[in-house]
């Protein structure tokens, strides 16, 4: 009987053991697991996969040297058409971190977002927007809310500001650096959001009109003071029909107006039928020239960053409307 005893408190004395054995064993994990998530990983650099330009160039300017970006989305790149293929995939799985606008710009990589979303931190820049600055969406493609907000420079600096608070959470060790990247840059876009302002305020009033391929411009007419109309919807995922284009042609030839604008990365078939059928009217229109919408230009050129995008869009519209 008492070697029994004996026996059954030894038993015991062994499972306490081996439970604070267990127990500081999962604490360490977490606690290694709790130190990765928090120091920048790959050797110092975080890898962060982005979809559109514009996010990619705020990274990279935030960022710095302590980051690593790769961008999905190359020069003329519709993002509402696009799908990502098996190597953005792949480039996704390796981030540390990933960007995307949101709003459902990139809507057919919705549910890759979510995907991903359980197991790194995956960040739509445009979160911190108030809703009530967002301009209303287009029912007819499910979308709530305009997501072209990179053309209120203002809405960028509050996106500016999310990368560099996203990069802060998964590298403190390097929080100094973003916020010093952001102050840089957030003075550039000030400065950008001023000469904008200032250069489309030199466009009479009368004239100041902007017509482009699909209506991505809405912010940039709300924040600058221009009216903006587009062939299209807010999304490219359905082509201009007719009907579409005779009611544009309608509208130039009453308002006598003279230039239309192209895009980048949205096909001008649709911009050419408006133009010959208000020649048929008796109306000449020409085309202003090539704007920079849902895609920036190539990469070493000034267009092929965030600020020279937007500078380039303004004297391209002012030039051509004064």
């Amino acid at each position: 009987m008492n070697r029994k005893r004996i026996w059954h408190r030894a038993m015991r004395r062994f499972g306490t053991v081996l439970f604070a054995f267990v127990a500081a064993i999962s604490l360490s994990a977490c606690g290694a697991k709790q130190a990765a998530t928090s120091q920048a990983p790959s050797g110092g650099t975080v890898k962060a996969t982005t979809t559109i330009g514009m996010i990619t160039d705020i990274v990279k300017q935030v960022g710095g040297e302590h980051v690593t970006v790769t961008g999905i989305m190359k020069a003329g790149v519709d993002p509402h058409l696009y799908k990502a293929s098996q190597g953005d995939i792949g480039k996704l799985e390796q981030a540390d971190i990933i960007f995307y606008n949101g709003l459902h710009l990139e809507g057919k990589m919705a549910e890759i977002f979510e995907k991903m979303a359980k197991n790194k931190p995956t960040v739509a820049v445009s979160k911190n927007i108030p809703v009530s600055k967002l301009r209303a969406g287009d029912p007819e493609q499910g979308t709530e809310h305009d997501p072209h907000i990179w053309f209120d420079v203002q809405h960028w600096m509050t996106a500016t500001e999310t990368v560099r608070d996203e990069l802060i959470k998964v590298d403190p060790a390097h929080a100094d650096a973003y916020r010093k990247n952001t102050e840089d840059y957030l003075k550039q876009l000030m400065e950008l959001d001023a000469y904008a302002r200032q250069q489309i305020a030199s466009i009479p009033e009368g004239q100041r009109v902007l017509v482009t391929a699909h209506d991505a411009f809405g912010y940039f007419g709300d924040a600058y003071a221009i009216k903006v109309t587009g062939l299209q919807g807010m999304s490219t995922a359905s082509e201009a029909g007719t009907k579409d284009v005779t009611e544009l042609r309608d509208f130039l030839v009453a308002n006598k107006i003279k230039a239309v604008f192209i895009e980048s990365s949205v096909p001008r078939k649709a911009i050419d039928a408006v133009i010959q059928g208000a020649k048929e009217k008796g109306h000449t229109i020409t085309i202003g020239g090539e704007l920079f919408s849902d895609a920036m230009g190539e990469e070493g050129t000034p267009e092929g960053t965030y600020v020279g995008m937007v500078r380039h869009n303004v004297d391209t519209i002012v030039k051509a409307l004064k």
